[in-house]
């Protein structure tokens, strides 16, 4: 479905861009002029009261902000000449000041509506095509770990990160997919309640990015093996995984507290990397010995080998799971 703005929103839009200009500029300038009313309000009623300047400012703030509690009061004329400027230009400044910042939050709030909040990636991005219930948690993750990310889905804007770039749209439409410029995106997952919808995203990636990697979230072996064949790197079944692992962790406890501790730390991070040249040829128990970090085993043709009691050699093409030392 294509969107085509009418003439008075793109008129808000360009006004929304104004406000988002000039407002942090005019909230710093209103805040300098009240704290100065408050600061010289204070020492003129202190000197005008006989009273510490620390009492003026307290009452300075105290009718500033329209407490009032009456317990410090002007004795004289002078006083209340002071205690009158005070209220006629301290009060408003304040009031312009929430008002402008309550302004400021509405905007944002509408730009965000409107897919102004923020702009396409200008590096290498993680693109998230649809919606699943761990998409969420998948955004955070990968947010966490610094990547820039691009969500293509058709969800309030709002409801995102506004560290997240949003294509709102239908994601199996491929004018939506165009969008999110998936030529540009070093890896991208797949992810839908529907698994016919996983593989409709899937096929139209592969056509608009045939290089581009992928991978999806799927419950059907069928479905499972039709990715597959379309060049899907990695199929993998939210239900299965979960159950694997709580099963594993009925038999040996501590499993899921080390399958956390590998994927969730801040000691280290898990990274995939090439083999290097100079690996090449050499088995995996010699490169874990060699390699910085803890190898934890290699992908072959998208297969991953532990080397447990087996010690595979690497082949040219081969990639390395790694956990290694997060940096600082």
């Amino acid at each position: 479905m294509r969107i085509t703005w009418p003439s008075k929103t793109v008129g808000m839009l360009l006004l929304l861009r104004l406000i988002k200009v000039s407002r942090r500029r005019h909230i710093l300038m209103l805040l300098a002029a009240l704290v100065g009313v408050v600061f010289a309000g204070a020492a003129a009623f202190a000197a005008t009261q006989h009273i510490p300047f620390t009492t003026g400012l307290y009452w300075a703030i105290t009718t500033a902000s329209t407490v009032g509690y009456g317990d410090v009061t002007p004795h004289n004329a002078s006083g209340r000449v002071v205690a009158s400027a005070v209220m006629l230009t301290a009060i408003p400044l304040l009031g312009a000041t929430f008002a402008l910042m309550t302004g400021a939050a509405a905007a944002a709030g509408l730009r965000r509506f409107l897919q102004m909040g923020t702009t396409f990636p200008s590096g290498g991005y993680r693109l998230v095509v649809g919606m699943h219930p761990t998409v969420p948690a998948i955004i955070e993750e990968l947010v966490k770990a610094d990547d820039a990310v691009v969500l293509v889905a058709d969800v309030d804007p709002t409801s995102i990160r506004e560290d997240v770039h949003v294509v709102r749209g239908d994601p199996t439409d491929r004018a939506t997919l165009r969008k999110a410029r998936p030529e540009g995106a070093q890896h991208a997952l797949v992810a839908a309640v529907n698994d016919g919808d996983v593989l409709i995203m899937a096929v139209l990636l592969h056509e608009l990015a045939p290089e581009l990697p992928v991978s999806a979230l799927s419950n059907s072996g069928p479905v499972s093996e039709a990715l597959t064949a379309i060049g899907v790197k990695q199929t993998i079944s939210v239900e299965e995984l979960v159950a694997h692992t709580l099963a594993k962790s009925l038999e040996t406890p501590h499993a899921g507290d080390l399958l956390l501790r590998l994927v969730d730390s801040e000691e280290h991070r898990l990274v995939e990397t090439e083999a290097e040249a100079a690996e090449v040829g050499k088995p995996l128990s010699s490169v874990r010995e060699d390699r910085k970090g803890l190898v934890l085993g290699l992908v072959h043709d998208g297969s991953v080998q532990l080397g447990i009691g087996t010690d595979p050699v690497l082949a040219v093409g081969d990639r390395l799971l790694v956990a290694e030392p997060a940096v600082k």
